[in-house]
């Protein structure tokens, strides 16, 4: 019945999660949404300037889902939020490709 709030589509992902989850649940709906096609597009005047939750390094995330350049740290944002408050960090060891 319901589905993806940020696009309106009637498909799940599948996943159980949605854009609202937190941590690791966030980074994977993101990573996955739309059969991946979300996790690489561009956000917004640039990104956003942020720290690396899991190694304190300053880098900018441009994607939806990005790794921090020193530690690899995954990071995402769905695209309903704007602001950088709403990252999520997937947590120490967790990688992608």
């Amino acid at each position: 019945m319901s589905g993806c709030p940020s696009c309106g589509s009637t498909d799940k992902h599948g996943s159980g999660t949605g854009p609202f989850s937190t941590g690791r649940e966030l980074v994977e709906f993101v990573y996955n949404a739309h059969e991946g096609a979300v996790r690489d597009q561009l956000i917004e005047d640039g990104g956003y300037e942020i720290t690396c939750q899991g190694c304190n390094a300053a880098f900018t995330l441009i994607t939806f889902v990005g790794k921090c350049p020193e530690c690899g740290g995954v990071h995402a944002i769905a695209p309903i939020h704007k602001s950088a408050e709403h990252i999520q960090f997937a947590g120490k060891g967790v990688v992608i490709d």
